[in-house]
């Protein structure tokens, strides 16, 4: 017999978050086996009846879904201002509410990882992971090969020193190409690395996220991730 923390069980039935969880807890709002539970301590089994007023709760089936994000859609659950969102994008690829890892801007396309598994999502984002992502970076100009150097060196900019994992012109074209291997997860870093170099980036894309690849994706669709691809982020 598994036992879950209740909030953890209520977010898993794709309700809410954990957080929020605990609020419809500590409200009265949970009833478990026919009595009203407010103790956030108390471990749900497989065998009990949880409701929230009164619709049963279950635990949702884990789900894992890639999509290769074209531009001037913003990564978040919804929008006041109703621009595009992510969400409009793999709106039908499953029943349960899953949720973006982490973000892309508007203009940054690429492998966007959504998922209803918050554990795993809250270890891809952590920093102490040292998720791996791979970016394409078109520039406005060449880079110059005294500024390549000084990106191996290490950045400094205005939160710290910024130093990439590997850095090299695309092989086969021209030198305003650039790949990137990085593990930083802060805010718009590539973007801000060539900025403080004075280029104006005209495309970033990442090809690469945590053992995840485009594998012929067209851009603006998802699929969803295979047996083998799910192991690598449990492992990681």
């Amino acid at each position: 017999m598994t036992k879950k923390r209740i909030n953890k069980f209520i977010s898993e039935a794709g309700v809410c978050s954990r957080r929020n969880a605990e609020q419809y807890v500590t409200s009265g709002q949970i009833e478990i086996n026919g009595k009203i539970i407010k103790d956030l301590s108390y471990m749900v089994s497989d065998q009990d009846i949880v409701k929230l007023n009164g619709m049963i709760l279950k635990s949702e089936s884990k789900k894992y879904i890639l999509l290769n994000k074209p531009k001037n859609f913003i990564t978040t659950m919804n929008d006041e201002k109703n621009r595009k969102t992510v969400m409009s994008l793999v709106k039908n690829s499953c029943n349960e509410r899953i949720y973006p890892v982490g973000r892309l801007d508007k203009d940054t396309t690429g492998l966007l990882l959504f998922t209803n598994n918050g554990e795993i999502a809250k270890k891809l984002l952590h920093p102490k992971s040292n998720i791996k992502k791979i970016y394409h970076i078109i520039l406005n100009n060449n880079l110059k090969l005294n500024d390549l150097n000084k990106i191996k060196n290490g950045i400094k900019l205005n939160d710290g020193i910024i130093k990439v994992d590997k850095v090299s012109y695309v092989d086969g074209l021209s030198k305003n190409q650039i790949g990137i291997e990085i593990h930083s997860g802060k805010n718009r870093i590539v973007r801000r690395i060539f900025e403080y170099l004075n280029y104006k980036v005209l495309k970033l894309d990442r090809v690469f996220f945590a053992g995840l690849t485009k594998n012929k994706l067209k851009r603006g669709t998802w699929r969803p991730l295979t047996k083998k691809e799910i192991d690598i982020l449990h492992i990681i």
